[in-house]
């Protein structure tokens, strides 16, 4: 999933356009805004560039943009540096980018971004699908030490050319952190799905070891993440314990079900795990002796004998007891992959279209209501990560994903 060694020729930098002719053809001034910019994010270039640099010409003049590059010699290996308002092999510039690729979020066709802002629809295409070369744990994580430690982890339900998969799904802080399409939902499938966000969390921070994940109660996700992570802390979603008790529960049962929510909440907010024991305890005695035989019931009864599960929630206080987060971002999801009217081709090429769509899910904008309390964190993983490379939330994405190639060979700061 991630770029190979010797493909990484590209440092992608937040050069202003205004100077950008002048930073080409000015030694100086190139100088001054490669060693500025060093300073202030080293993340931005190969680990070598400690042991010093020297400038190395320029490349020829692009017949699609009429730009040149410079060039910079590091550790002996030649790269070349694009300002980030350039798509990468001169596609074109960000600024028309940005606005199509913001509406694909929102699930507008690429032949009518080609018939609002131009190009053609495969053009488009293309251009999302590109994201999905970089690695979304990278890309999205510019410290390793703010990978987030308490997860959540579920499979969305798709079908491709008529046939079940499932998109293995991880999610931290908000923000979109591993994406594979499995065929199977069996334990040998899930296991390499879910490995992707570690391999990927791995070439970020070695070291890495999460502290827990919420799932579902699905025992393949489960058993997976163990075997992934064997110190992990597999935690089930306590909501999804409610909701079987609410979609078996009958007109007939309303009054009862009232009753059982409350009480089922009760033990959901218990401050201690004796007091949860004691708020288990009521419910399953009001339960065996209050509510008739019937399967509401039956599932009333199943909550409490999880009475271990839910103990597990007060080893780790800041872990998720809810998979309420990741339910909010799969709804996005749900809608992009409603949109994409199923998937017509294979495994791979449908991971690449929600591994792009992960992407530009944490990067791009929220809602104004989300992000008035500070417009400049207006994405997922500007918030996640406290600041921005870049105003524009296209070219911040451009270069974090450039970022990410030279963070695998880079120890954490």
């Amino acid at each position: 999933m991630t770029v190979k060694d010797k493909e990484i020729r590209t440092i992608v930098l937040p050069i202003a356009e205004e100077i950008y002719k002048k930073f080409v053809i000015d030694n100086r001034l190139a100088k001054e805004l490669i060693n500025g910019l060093y300073e202030q994010s080293p993340e931005l270039f190969p680990i070598t560039m400690s042991g010093g640099y020297q400038l190395n010409g320029r490349s020829r003049i692009s017949k699609k943009t009429g730009l040149q590059l410079r060039k910079i010699k590091i550790g002996g290996i030649v790269y070349r540096i694009r300002p980030s308002f350039i798509l990468s092999y001169h596609r074109g510039r960000t600024d028309i980018a940005s606005k199509g690729l913001f509406l694909l979020r929102f699930g507008v066709p690429f032949w009518a971004l080609a018939f609002v802002l131009g190009k053609y629809a495969m053009w488009w295409y293309r251009l999302y699908i590109s994201l999905s070369q970089s690695s979304i744990v990278g890309t999205t994580v510019y410290n390793p030490y703010q990978l987030p430690e308490n997860l959540l982890a579920d499979e969305h339900h798709i079908k491709i050319r008529g046939e079940k998969a499932y998109v293995a799904t991880t999610a931290g802080e908000g923000c979109f952190l591993g994406m594979a399409v499995s065929s199977k939902a069996d334990e040998a499938s899930l296991q390499p799905a879910y490995g992707v966000f570690k391999e990927e969390a791995k070439a970020v921070n070695p070291d890495y070891e999460p502290l827990s994940v919420n799932t579902d109660g699905w025992t393949a996700t489960q058993n997976a993440w163990q075997k992934l992570f064997p110190s992990i802390l597999v935690l089930e979603c306590f909501l999804h314990a409610f909701l079987k008790v609410r979609d078996r529960a009958t007109k007939k049962l309303q009054a009862f079900f009232d009753t059982a929510g409350d009480k089922i909440w009760d033990c959901y907010r218990a401050c201690s795990i004796r007091q949860l024991a004691q708020q288990i305890r009521r419910l399953r005695e009001w339960a065996t002796h209050k509510v008739d035989d019937c399967p509401m019931r039956d599932n009333i009864l199943k909550l409490c004998k999880k009475k271990k599960r839910w103990v597990e929630h007060f080893k780790i206080p800041y872990a998720h007891r809810t998979s309420n987060m990741i339910d909010r971002l799969m709804r996005a999801m749900k809608r992009h992959a409603f949109n994409s009217q199923m998937f017509h081709f294979d495994v791979a090429s449908t991971t690449k279209n929600f591994r792009a769509f992960a992407l530009l899910y944490n990067f791009a904008p929220s809602c104004p209501a989300v992000i008035k309390k500070d417009p400049i964190l207006s994405s997922p993983a500007a918030r996640l990560n406290g600041f921005v490379y870049h105003a524009d939330w296209l070219q911040n994405l451009i270069i974090a994903a450039s970022a990410a190639n030279f963070k695998r060979h880079r120890n954490p700061l």
